[in-house]
C-alpha cells in the first residue's frame, strides 16, 4: 500500500417506500470511501432483513436482491478494513438480535479501546462473531440495563473511546450519532417526508434530498414517529475533525464538516504555491487525488495547467500481471503518461500525499521517460509522519518515509527535482486559520485521544 485508503462510508434512510433502493444509490455515492464491502439492513416496522456481501456496491445488489429487503427504513455501510480483516464476517452494517430486539449498526471510524472492551466482555461471557470493532457496540448495548433505547446507546457509547460516526436502525427507530470530537462526517438531509442521513452530501445529491446540517459532535440525532429528537448526551469538547477529509478522503463535490470540500482542497494547492514556488512549464496532477490541488496551485503561481498523466478507470480488484515483466506494471495499469504534454517541460507535479513514496518514484520516472526536463513534487498537506488510529489505514510510523527521511531524502529516493509540503502553519491558515478545530495527528503526532497500547504520544483525552 502506497496511499492512505479511505475508511467506510455509512448512510440512512428513515420512511421511504423504496428504502432498499434508495441505500443502494446512497451507497454507490459513497462508494471512494470504502471497496471491499457492502450491506444493507432494512425495517418494515416490525421486521429486519439484511444482506450483505464483499466487493463493490453494483456487485453485490441487483434488483432481485434488492426486492427481497423489503420496509420503509434502511441502513447502508460501504467498508474499507481499518480493524478486522476484510471478509464478510466484518462486512457491515453489523445485526444482532438482543434483549431489547434486534438492531443494526454501521460505524464509520476506529475505537483506540475496542481491543481492552473486548477482552473484558468475552471475560463476561460475551461471544463475537467478528474481529471488527463494531460488534464491541452490539455487546455493551445488548449488556445494557438501561430502559429506553437512547439511554441503552449513551450506555453503550460511553464506554468508547475513539472516533464513530454511527448509524443504527432498530425497528422503527433510526439513530444516527457522532463522537465528541467528530472525527468523521455525518450529515442529515431530508426528501419530503423522509429524514436521510449520510457521510457525505454527495450521496443525498443523487437522491435529490436537501442538505439540512450536520450532526454536530457529540450529538445524537433519533428519528421515530415523534419526528426528529436531538440529545447532546456527552457534555462540551473541541471537536477535532479529520484533516484528511478535506485533504484526499471525502470528494470534491460535497459538504462535509460545515464546507464544501472543492474549495478548501483548491486552497490547499493555492497556498502550496506560495510556500514552493519553482520556475516551471506546466502544473499536472496525479489523478484524481491531485486535481483540485493542482488547479489552486497553477492559478496562484500563473502557470498553465495540464494533464500530463491520464487515469484508467476501468481496473478491476484484480488482475493478471505478465510473465515477461513490464516495469513499474502496477502504476502504469492505473496511470500513463501523456508524451505530448510531458516532452521538453519543466514539469510540477501535484498529489495530496507520499505515504512510502515507492508509487511516487515511478510516477516521476515515468514522467521523465516520457521527456519532461524537470519534475518537481508537490504535496497538498504536511508530511504524514503518524501512524492515524481514528479510521484512517495508515502503516506503521517507520514504514511512512516521512517519519524516517527529511525532505531532501524524500525527494533523492523519488527522484524529484525538489519536493515541496504544504506546511502545518499552511494547511491551517487555509482551512480556516483562527479557531483551529482539525485532527492533525498523522503530520504533527498530537493525538487528541490515546490509543491502547501506544506510547509516548501527546494527549488531550475527551
Amino acid at each position: 500500500m502506497d496511499k492512505l485508503h479511505e475508511e467506510c462510508g455509512v448512510f440512512g434512510i428513515y420512511n421511504h417506500p423504496e428504502a432498499s433502493n434508495l441505500t443502494y444509490l446512497g451507497l454507490h455515492q459513497l462508494q471512494h470511501r470504502g471497496q471491499e464491502s457492502a450491506g444493507i439492513v432494512t425495517s418494515d416496522g416490525l421486521k429486519m432483513h439484511l444482506h450483505l456481501g464483499m466487493g463493490l456496491v453494483s456487485d453485490i445488489f441487483d434488483e432481485d436482491t434488492l426486492d427481497k429487503l423489503p420496509g420503509i427504513h434502511a441502513i447502508g455501510h460501504v467498508r474499507y478494513s481499518t480493524t478486522g480483516s476484510s471478509v464478510v464476517k466484518n462486512a457491515q452494517p453489523c445485526f444482532v438480535e438482543t434483549a431489547h430486539g434486534p438492531i443494526g449498526f454501521a460505524h464509520n471510524g476506529n475505537l483506540v479501546n475496542a481491543a481492552s472492551l473486548k477482552h473484558e466482555l468475552e471475560e463476561a461471557g460475551s461471544i463475537f462473531q467478528s474481529t471488527m470493532d463494531t460488534e464491541v457496540f452490539a455487546h455493551l448495548y445488548a449488556r445494557s440495563r438501561k430502559t429506553k433505547l437512547h439511554e441503552r446507546l449513551v450506555d453503550a457509547l460511553s464506554r468508547v473511546r475513539g472516533a464513530y460516526s454511527l448509524v443504527a436502525l432498530v425497528e422503527s427507530r433510526l439513530v444516527a450519532v457522532r463522537d465528541p470530537l467528530g472525527f468523521r462526517p455525518l450529515v442529515l438531509g431530508r426528501l419530503r417526508d423522509s429524514w436521510v442521513v449520510a457521510s457525505e452530501t454527495c450521496a443525498l445529491d443523487l437522491i435529490e434530498a436537501e442538505y439540512v446540517r450536520e450532526v454536530e459532535p457529540g450529538e445524537m440525532v433519533m428519528i421515530s414517529r415523534k419526528g426528529l429528537e436531538s440529545y447532546r448526551p456527552f457534555g462540551t469538547v473541541n471537536p477535532r475533525k479529520c484533516i484528511f477529509e478535506y485533504i484526499y478522503f471525502a470528494r470534491p463535490d460535497s459538504i462535509i464538516f460545515g464546507k464544501p470540500v472543492y474549495p478548501v482542497r483548491k486552497m490547499f494547492g493555492a497556498q502550496l504555491a506560495k510556500e514552493h514556488p519553482v520556475e516551471a512549464d506546466i502544473v499536472i496532477p496525479v489523478p484524481d487525488s491531485g486535481i483540485v490541488a493542482a488547479l489552486g496551485y497553477a492559478e496562484e503561481a500563473g502557470i498553465p495547467f495540464e494533464m500530463g498523466l491520464m487515469r484508467n478507470h476501468y481496473v478491476g480488484r484484480t488482475f493478471i500481471e505478465p510473465e515477461q515483466s513490464i516495469r513499474h506494471f502496477g502504476v502504469k495499469l492505473k496511470l500513463n503518461a501523456v508524451k505530448s504534454v510531458l516532452k521538453g517541460n519543466r514539469v510540477v507535479v501535484v498529489d495530496d500525499s507520499i505515504v512510502r513514496g515507492t508509487t511516487s518514484r515511478k510516477i516521476i520516472k515515468m514522467i521523465r521517460e516520457a521527456g519532461a526536463k524537470e519534475v518537481h513534487m508537490r504535496i497538498s498537506s504536511p508530511p504524514t509522519a503518524h501512524s492515524c488510529f481514528f479510521g484512517i489505514d495508515t502503516p506503521t510510523k517507520n514504514q511512512l518515509i516521512a517519519h524516517t527521511h527529511t525532505t531532501e531524502e524524500i525527494a533523492r529516493y523519488i527522484t524529484a527535482d525538489s519536493v515541496g509540503y504544504l506546511t502545518v502553519e499552511g494547511l491551517r491558515q487555509a482551512v480556516g486559520g483562527e479557531g483551529f478545530t482539525f485532527c492533525d495527528a498523522c503530520f504533527t503526532g498530537d493525538y487528541p485521544v490515546r490509543p491502547d497500547g501506544v506510547e509516548g504520544v501527546q494527549l488531550g483525552l475527551f
